[in-house]
């Protein structure tokens, strides 16, 4: 088969036609197209069975059928076509198009074929049996260039005089349709006179008129009816006939005026697009005036789609309209973009949200189908559909048609494609529960769907963001659009696979604009699934019926981990109220998922919320910040190690440490906690390991990291807690053997000796020379007694000795 992109190099246009529709996965190749092809020996003795007057019916039948299995690779000479002549008048009902096929395989064939000949075929034609095999055959005889030109007449009429007659066969038996269509394709690229081109084109349009009965409109009629035009178009572009260019188009725009019942909309939409899609293979300008024409014959067919459809969101579609949303799509895929057309932008939304896209039907066939098998080939079907292939495509030339839309069409799509992702995230969280572990290759394959749809959701959002989020355009800024974008990315996010530099641009626009847009943060913020919705099946009956458990949804947890990633780029602008209302029970929900990545992002959220704002500006944001410290801690090092990445505590508790005030209550629950929660890790990681001080400077596990993050503290917290976090690490090491406490004082001398902190040192010299002694008395005080170690501090103001208090610590020694 020769490529597509040369149509006028085929040589049976008939199947190019059929592999258009077989193309479109719901059509299914026929058994003649699949059969293996006869051995040249089958070939030979076929013909000599023809040749043989002794051979009987049945005996003549097979050999035709043998011949007509091989016609793509079979040359007809001139006197094996005199022989099928010879056969006509003879041949049964089942014979005769057998011998019309091989016929027409003569005439396409060969590089000469006898002017008698032909003349022969077209006296017989008179007394041919009205059907598509017989308007295939005088199409090409009227298209081979040896018919003499007198005689081209007498052949387009005996066609035009089949016409009508032949419509019932393709009623009945749809599969000739290509036969049919291929017929009409040859018969147009001879036409020269307007009145028989109108008598052909009327005849195509009763194909599919309902007033005349004709067939129910498809995708795979529109595909053939695309590349029919194409390839006359193409004929007519190679021999400079702008004419019959002019006058083809000019007919099928004067069709819109046809009454409802005779108007074949599915025609008047992709005979435009095939002329269109041959000018830009043969990469020809075309005429303005004659594009014009062409744009306006598909903005009508949207219009009259649109006005079926209603105003309602496609939902309550009808077949008709659907296949029209279907043909809209592809056409317009397939002969690239048009002049902006507000029904035409609003087609393809549609026909990409309910068509290319069609997951709410394939969403609801799953949940409401007792037979998964069903609902698997039908995915299947779709994800091999000539539709899906496009997807690309079509939504190259709906964001060409957004980019010229006014503002109002602009708003419609848009919330159609906002709504769409989040109507996707809901049924793919239900699906995904549903089937995972039982249905896996149902849910694999709507997965698959799923992602091109999030990739063209990406596609749409950089185009909107490109005019709705540049600063620099005045007229077309709009920062609420940022929020919209993100909430869609939110919800698409369990989709995301690869890299997309749209992706990262539409995101990188959307956050710089919430960064200077209070009012679309809180809006972004209030978006978020409410605590009770994530941790509870709301809203779905088959997932009350089920056991949900928060932490394995998957489509749930990628979407917030998208807000957790998001929220710290503008944490400022967020409402000291609205973050502890609906940020905060999410931020603490999912610091124990078990997923690393979703535990790190909760941590940075805190960690970017207690940093934020100033202390003397906000001080409900004070409040909060210290309230939020008492449950962080606990939710935090109660799953530590087992789901706390240290990196996300350590960078918790820094941040609270510099940014709280000074001496805050919080500050000092963080530091007895961790104190208790490195005594709790080291008591039991000595009754697995007894010996695990001797190796404890190389240690790297769990206790001696927390112990690492309390001595860092003593160089960060103020001086007004200093002597709170020495009594603690004091109380700590006196409960430690022996060589845990040498192992701890040993590497606390290392680091004081290393600090170049003046004003802390002396301090901390002294406290570790009282501490050291302490460890070193053999004697054990009796269970409640207490040592009293009187520290001074040196102000930081004047440098002068204050004496404090004598902190106390208790210790079995």
């Amino acid at each position: 088969m020769q490529s597509s992109s040369r149509p006028r190099q085929i040589l049976f246009l008939e199947h190019w036609l059929r592999a258009a529709a077989a193309a479109d996965a719901s059509q299914t190749p026929s058994p003649a197209a699949a059969a293996a092809p006869p051995s040249a020996a089958a070939i030979l003795r076929s013909w000599a069975d023809l040749r043989d007057p002794s051979a009987d019916p049945p005996r003549r039948l097979s050999a035709l059928l043998t011949l007509s299995r091989g016609r793509s690779a079979l040359h007809v000479s001139d006197p094996q076509a005199k022989l099928l002549l010879s056969l006509l008048p003879s041949s049964s009902p089942d014979a005769f198009p057998l011998v019309l096929s091989l016929l027409y395989a003569y005439l396409r064939k060969s590089s000469r074929p006898s002017p008698p000949l032909l003349l022969s075929i077209l006296s017989l034609s008179s007394s041919f049996p009205p059907s598509p095999h017989s308007i295939l055959l005088l199409g090409a005889l009227s298209a081979s260039p040896a018919l003499p030109a007198s005689a081209l007449s007498r052949c387009l009429d005996h066609l035009c005089s089949f016409l009508d007659s032949s419509l019932p066969a393709i009623f009945r038996d749809a599969d000739l349709l290509p036969e049919f269509l291929a017929g009409i394709g040859y018969a147009l690229s001879r036409l020269e006179d307007d009145a028989r081109l109108e008598k052909i084109l009327n005849f195509l349009f009763r194909i599919w008129s309902a007033e005349a009965g004709g067939l129910r409109p498809s995708l795979a009629h529109g595909l053939m009816v695309l590349r029919l035009f194409e390839w006359c178009t193409s004929g007519f572009l190679a021999s400079r006939s702008w004419s019959r260019i002019e006058s083809l188009c000019g007919e099928i725009s004067a069709s819109r005026s046809k009454s409802r019942g005779s108007f074949a909309p599915l025609l008047v939409l992709l005979a435009p697009a095939g002329v269109l899609r041959a000018f830009r293979s043969n990469r020809v300008e075309i005429d303005p005036r004659l594009r014009r024409s062409i744009e306006e014959s598909i903005g009508f067919v949207a219009e009259c789609t649109i006005s079926r459809i209603g105003s309602d969101s496609g939902s309550n579609v009808s077949d008709d309209s659907h296949v029209l949303l279907q043909c809209i799509a592809i056409g317009l895929a397939r002969c690239g973009s048009i002049s902006f057309n507000a029904s035409v932008l609003r087609c393809l939304c549609l026909s990409l949200l309910n068509e290319v896209f069609p997951l709410q039907y394939f969403f609801r066939m799953s949940l409401e189908s007792v037979n998964d098998n069903a609902a698997t080939c039908k995915a299947k079907e779709h994800l091999g559909s000539a539709l899906f292939k496009e997807a690309g495509a079509v939504t190259g030339v709906f964001c060409n048609q957004y980019a010229a839309a006014d503002e109002v069409s602009k708003a419609m799509v848009e919330n159609h494609l906002w709504d769409y992702s989040q109507e996707v995230y809901s049924n793919l969280r239900l699906a995904a529960w549903v089937h995972r572990g039982k249905s896996d290759e149902l849910l694999e394959d709507l997965e698959k769907i799923a992602e091109a749809a999030f990739l063209m959701v990406v596609v749409f959002a950089a185009e909107v963001s490109k005019h709705k989020l540049n600063s620099k355009s005045s007229h077309e800024f709009r920062p609420e659009v940022s929020s919209r974008i993100l909430v869609a990315f939110s919800c698409m996010e369990y989709l995301r696979r690869v890299r997309l530099p749209e992706y990262t641009e539409a995101v990188r626009r959307a956050v710089l604009t919430l960064q200077e847009n209070a009012d679309s943060c809180v809006s972004f913020v209030e978006s978020m699934p409410p605590y009770t919705e994530l941790t509870k099946a709301q809203g779905s009956i088959i997932l009350e019926r089920m056991r949900y458990i928060w932490s394995q949804d998957e489509v749930q947890t990628s979407r917030i981990l998208f807000y957790l990633r998001v929220l710290p780029t503008c944490i400022s602008f967020v409402p000291t109220s609205l973050f502890g209302k609906r940020v905060a029970p999410t931020m603490f929900l999912y610091m124990q998922h078990p997923n690393e990545k979703v535990t790190r992002a909760s941590h940075s959220i805190f960690v970017s919320f207690v940093s934020s704002g100033k202390d003397s500006d906000h001080d409900d944001r004070v409040v909060l910040k210290e309230q939020l410290v008492f449950y962080y801690m606990q939710r935090a090092l109660e799953v530590y190690p087992r789901i706390t990445p240290f990196e996300g505590l350590a960078s918790g508790v820094a941040a609270l440490v510099r940014h709280l005030p000074a001496g805050s209550p919080a500050i000092f629950y963080c530091i007895h906690s961790l104190a208790a929660k490195t005594s709790d890790l080291c008591r039991k990681a000595m009754s697995e390991d007894p010996t695990m001080w001797k190796n404890w400077e190389g240690n790297s596990g769990p206790p001696k990291k927390v112990q690492d993050l309390l001595l860092r503290l003593i160089y960060l917290v103020d001086i007004q807690v200093l002597p709170y976090l020495l009594k603690q690490l004091a109380e700590f090491i006196v409960q430690m053997p022996k060589d845990g406490q040498n192992a701890l004082l040993d590497e606390m001398y290392f680091q004081v000796a290393e600090s170049d902190d003046v004003t802390r040192k002396p301090v901390l010299v002294s406290w570790l020379q009282s501490l050291s002694f302490i460890c070193s008395q053999k004697k054990k005080l009796a269970p409640g007694s207490e040592v009293g170690v009187i520290f001074k501090v040196r102000s930081f103001r004047n440098g002068s000795s204050i004496q404090r208090p004598p902190f106390l610590f208790r210790g079995n020694i």
